[in-house]
């Protein structure tokens, strides 16, 4: 009996993968950097075209009954609400003359509590004059029904102080009564009852004086509140530079469309599941990564980067040639979202090969990237797919076709039982790649690699896969295990046999 042992299960796939996601969206740059762009530019386009309107300060200083050090702003939190009520702005308006609504009015204007005694009202109009005028007329209308709320809470609560003691001199009056009878009465209990009736008395009139000297004292605090509410910065215009309004909304223009450009793109990329990364183009085609191939931007950069892509795609085509070479089967080199880049290497590569034997490409891509290219001298012949004559003698063969959405899978085997996808990051999603894998394999068509146009230059992950541990493991003869078609390296497992367990402990003396 024999039991074999299995390599560990991958961790589970992450919900979302950061590492990709950072990537799919670096690679999306000209999205958000646009839309940064439209954004800078429409809010300085903005305060151009919009200006706005003219506006006017006034600072108020409010005074209060019960100011305190410690205040947290209670209380000229309360007066900017009072400010922002239709009975201010009616009286406003009512100054002013004007027919506006005190709805529409209070749209114009705005209070902010600078300090706990200082109120600033802001206040916009179709002129300078008008703003004025109108932040005039609400830092007065304030200050009138400030000071009346003032004298109206002293005289309300004078006259609940007054009426107490007037209903204390009423008993008071009781009291001095019931004295001068009980003062005809003679005897211990009526001696006790006026001695009751003097503290009484006594205690009524302190009272009394009490509750004047508080009624005095409401109306004596009136004044001060009063003259303590008042304008100490009449109302100016403020002056507003254009070129500071313009550079302030470009700035929020730039924020929010730099903020609604990664948010478009992080979504995009998570919905549109296109993998970047060579770890996972290569797990999802199950393949491993032996190239890359980074296509020379335009302009520029493109003229000062020439030599350093001339030398990658030499380096790329004696890396394909050296595969080519060792292969005994048709190759084939098949694309995905790189019809121009993958034509280019089929020619640098039949170039490369030329050189040891005639060399024909295999035409089969769905464009007109090879059919009517201009011929170069040196370069091989290219037949279309169609027309391609049997291979005669020691001429070799390299196919060229495409994987992409439309594919007659089973048209790919005359382009060559081995090949090597040359595929462009994030062009294809997740179950499109499975679907490439799945169809290769069915058409019995052996990966040898994959090829990855325009990766991400901050990339670290590894493209290889591996099939057992990392170490390779070594036979009798003492040479590494051979590689598959897939370039996966796989560890043949020799069979263990189990230890048998002693059924009673004389068995196992």
């Amino acid at each position: 009996m024999t039991t074999s042992t299995t390599s560990e299960s991958p961790a589970a796939a992450p919900l979302l993968d950061l590492q990709q996601l950072v990537a799919a969206v670096r690679r999306r740059r000209r999205l958000w950097c646009s839309l940064a762009l439209v954004g800078l530019l429409l809010g300085a386009a903005v305060a151009v075209l919009m200006p706005p309107p003219p506006s006017a300060v006034v600072k108020l200083l409010v005074a209060h009954e019960g100011d305190q050090p410690n205040d947290s702003g209670t209380l000229i939190r309360t007066d900017v609400a009072v400010l922002q009520t239709t009975a201010i702005a009616g009286k406003a308006l009512q100054a002013l003359g004007a027919p506006d609504k005190p709805e529409d009015f209070m749209k114009a204007y705005t209070g902010l509590g600078l300090t706990n005694n200082l109120l600033e009202i802001d206040v916009t109009g179709r002129s300078d004059a008008e703003a004025v005028a109108r932040a005039k007329a609400l830092a007065d209308a304030f200050v009138a029904d400030h000071v009346r709320r003032i004298q109206e809470a002293a005289d309300a609560e004078a006259k609940a102080l007054l009426d107490q003691q007037g209903r204390m001199r009423e008993e008071l009056a009781q009291i001095n009564q019931a004295i001068g009878d009980g003062a005809q009465q003679n005897g211990p209990k009526a001696s006790a009852s006026l001695e009751s009736l003097y503290s009484s008395r006594a205690d009524l009139t302190s009272r009394i004086t009490e509750f004047g000297q508080r009624a005095a004292a409401a109306r004596v605090g009136t004044p001060r509140l009063v003259a303590g509410t008042q304008i100490v910065d009449a109302p100016h215009v403020v002056r507003k530079s254009l070129p500071v309004t313009a550079a302030t909304d470009a700035a929020i223009g730039l924020v929010l469309g730099l903020v609604v450009g990664l948010a478009w793109a992080a979504v995009g990329t998570v919905v549109a599941d296109r993998p970047v990364l060579r770890r996972d183009i290569a797990a999802n085609l199950g393949a491993s990564v032996v190239a890359e191939f980074r296509r020379r931007p335009r302009g520029p950069a493109g003229r000062l980067q020439g030599r350093r892509a001339r030398v990658a795609r030499t380096r790329l085509t004696t890396t394909l040639a050296r595969t080519v070479r060792g292969s005994a089967e048709a190759v084939s080199l098949l694309e995905l979202g790189c019809a121009g880049s993958t034509s280019e290497i089929a020619l640098d590569l039949g170039r490369a090969l030329g050189e040891e034997g005639p060399v024909v490409v295999v035409d089969g891509l769905p464009g007109p990237q090879l059919a009517r290219r201009r011929p170069q001298p040196g370069d091989p012949a290219v037949v279309g797919g169609e027309s391609a004559p049997a291979p005669a003698g020691a001429e070799r063969r390299l196919g060229v076709g495409s994987v992409a959405p439309g594919t007659a899978w089973t048209d790919l085997r005359y382009l060559g039982t081995r090949t090597v996808l040359v595929v462009r990051a994030g062009h294809g999603n997740t179950a499109w790649l499975h679907t490439v894998a799945r169809q290769l394999a069915d058409q019995d068509i052996a990966v040898i690699g994959v090829v990855l146009i325009d990766p991400d230059p901050r990339d670290r992950t590894d493209g290889t896969l591996w099939d057992g541990p990392p170490a390779p493991a070594r036979g009798r003869s003492g040479s590494p295990a051979r590689q598959n078609g897939t370039g996966r390296r796989r560890t043949e497992r020799r069979p263990m046999w189990t230890a048998r367990v002693p059924d009673s402990d004389q068995e196992a003396r």
